[in-house]
């Protein structure tokens, strides 16, 4: 999720994280404490990027997200009306059901959460439901970043504002689209961390598999396979597996890989769980609402073939997969101990907005997949932090540069297209290096310049950008916040050869209001 507060509107822009808290992060909070009140035992490993956490603790955001919120329910409100009158009982009977959903949400966030979301996932994490594990502060792509002095300040920032909103010290980190390259284990070791995750063939050998292979899954990720040929990478395959966790070389860092039969079942379009024709068609809007009130049908079915969804259908079907999945999990388990004589992990790594909001009954089937692996005598939920302190790793493992981008390596967000946007992250990260050593004792006002400079900086290297550039999702908008935060840096730099641009500096914050104790000394270059 980029940082998009008082960025715009839909379909760009600021509805993005309104549209993401209604449909995924609330309700993801409803079903974990559910499963907490009813005293299942479930642990849960949560990835909550910095600049997403920023946001969901923003009050601007969360006032902007309770009027988008009154909206829905005023919209659902008035398409029951509106089918009622036009005689569509089957539609005015979903439109009610949106009515009650977006109520429900407005009731978990105003009075079950008192407008607290982080402070939702804290208590979760406070009652050893959930790990809440970090990444860099902007989801900046650190294998393509020139300079050790962005890695450093992406995850210094990172870790101050995890240890700010949630008060605990992260152990864990999700590398930015499982971007790795050798040596970063170098910079986790150094601010704490143990314990990351990679891409299956990082691990085991072989060419890419699931996303990285450019199959079809339900992610914005097809689109690059169907306007590129992108190179694959590939190396020989290793007896090395998945249901292990690593040492990263000579570092006490440890790497899991992610299962690929896990994520296949989940994430595939063509035989994932989401694809069920039954479960509810995301592509196709009502005309005036905007909501989605059809069925997948089939995959083949063009749009206007689209039959009427069913939430009661769906909901059986979400009870079947979630048994389904506990029993594959289950039999992987017991394979893989069979034949290594030793127990094994399985690291099911999904984006967590493929739940509620690309798939509507992610949620659901979440909730109901902890229900009953907690009663798996074959299946133990374990946090990664919690893991690794019980099966430390002991063998060693060289990785290779790679990703979960298409092909497996870094084109996803390095390609003919983006080479510009590359150009100019490289070289504000040097003017911020040689800026720096010039100013050894700044003041008070070049200070505040310096560390706004520094935010603009890391906003610019947000992955997201590219990724949106890649896609063609959103090209015009990306463009226009790099060049919004680029041409920030350079003022801010700038104007300390003369007279400190507080008054830019303090517009910029107030724009933003990201990273509040930031400090420039983090851009360091050793």
């Amino acid at each position: 999720m980029p940082y998009v507060r008082l960025s715009e509107k839909w379909p760009h822009g600021e509805e993005w994280i309104h549209e993401a808290i209604t449909e995924t992060y609330i309700p993801l909070i409803g079903a974990l404490n559910q499963l907490r009140k009813e005293d299942v035992r479930f642990q849960l490993t949560l990835g909550i990027t910095p600049i997403l956490a920023e946001q969901l603790a923003d009050e601007l955001v969360l006032t902007n997200f309770a009027s988008y919120l009154q909206n829905k329910i005023a919209v659902s409100q008035q398409d029951y009306e509106r089918f009622h009158n036009e005689s569509k009982p089957e539609l005015a009977q979903l439109a009610h059901w949106y009515h009650t959903r977006f109520s429900n949400v407005l009731r978990l966030f105003e009075h079950d959460l008192q407008r607290d979301i982080i402070g939702g996932f804290r208590s979760l994490e406070q009652s050893g439901h959930i790990e809440i594990i970090t990444s860099a502060a902007t989801h900046a792509y650190l294998p393509l970043l020139s300079s050790p002095a962005s890695i450093h300040a992406q995850l210094q920032t990172g870790i101050q504002t995890h240890q700010r909103l949630f008060h605990t010290t992260p152990k864990t980190i999700w590398l930015p689209e499982c971007g790795y390259r050798p040596g970063l284990e170098a910079y986790l070791h150094q601010y704490g961390l143990k314990l990351f995750f990679s891409e299956t063939h990082a691990v085991t050998g072989g060419e890419p598999i699931g996303i990285a292979a450019g199959d079809n899954f339900i992610t914005p990720y097809n689109i690059i396979n169907e306007k590129f040929n992108v190179p694959k990478s590939g190396s020989p395959a290793r007896p090395m597996t998945t249901y292990l966790p690593y040492q990263v070389g000579a570092s006490p860092i440890a790497v899991i890989g992610r299962n690929h039969q896990t994520g296949y079942q989940v994430w595939s379009n063509s035989w994932g769980y989401p694809g069920d024709y039954d479960y509810r068609e995301f592509h196709k809007r009502d005309s005036v609402s905007g909501l989605q009130y059809w069925r997948i049908t089939h995959n083949q079915s063009p749009l206007d073939k689209k039959e009427v969804y069913h939430p009661e259908w769906a909901s059986y079907k979400v009870e079947q997969h979630a048994e389904h999945f506990t029993h594959m999990v289950g039999d992987l388990l017991r394979n893989f101990h069979d034949n290594a004589q030793e127990y094994g992990i399985i690291a099911s790594n999904y984006d967590t907005e493929l739940f509620g909001h690309w798939w509507l009954e992610g949620i659901d089937w979440i909730q109901m997949v902890l229900r009953y692996m907690s009663a798996s005598p074959q299946i133990e939920l374990m946090s990664a932090k919690n893991y690794l302190l019980h099966h430390p790793n002991e063998e060693a493992i060289q990785l290779p540069e790679s990703s979960w981008g298409t092909g497996g390596l870094h084109f996803t967000w390095q390609n003919e297209q983006t080479q510009w946007v590359w150009e100019t992250i490289h070289q504000a990260e040097q003017r911020l290096l040689t800026v720096i050593q010039n100013c050894p004792a700044p003041n008070a006002d070049q200070t505040l310049v310096l560390n706004q400079a520094l935010r603009e900086l890391l906003l610019l290297q947000s992955s997201d950008w590219s990724f949106l550039i890649t896609t063609g999702q959103a090209e015009a908008y990306a463009t226009k916040r790099i060049q919004q935060h680029r041409d920030r840096f350079y003022r801010l730099l700038d104007s300390l050869e003369g007279s400190p641009d507080v008054a830019l500096a303090i517009e910029a914050w107030e724009q933003d209001k990201v990273f509040p104790d930031i400090d420039f000394h983090w851009y360091v270059a050793g």
